[in-house]
């Protein structure tokens, strides 16, 4: 059986990863004003991935996010001119 091989230095620990910047805002303004949190996601999810850095999990949520609550916005006007469009009209004729 041999013996086990230790270094004679420990080495330093990894330096954490880089979050990317461009990922944080995307996922903040998801919320505040999701049609450019969900533009800036698949920027940042472009930048991710070209430079390794952190932040896919957030860029991803930005995109899916800000994606469903514009779609949700986008379904709310078209249901509001349609009842718009449907309501009697209501002249007077004078």
């Amino acid at each position: 059986m041999s013996t086990p091989q230790y270094q004679p230095f420990p080495t330093a620990p990894a330096a954490p990863q880089r979050t990317n910047t461009l990922a944080i805002v995307s996922l903040v303004l998801a919320f505040v004003a999701p049609l450019i949190g969900l533009v800036l996601g698949f920027v940042a999810l472009s930048q991710v991935k070209r430079n390794g850095e952190g932040g896919r999990g957030l860029a991803l949520a930005a995109v899916i996010i800000g994606g469903v609550i514009t779609l949700f916005y986008v379904v709310l006007v078209i249901a509001m001119i349609a009842v718009a469009a449907s309501a009697p009209s209501t002249s007077y004729g004078y």
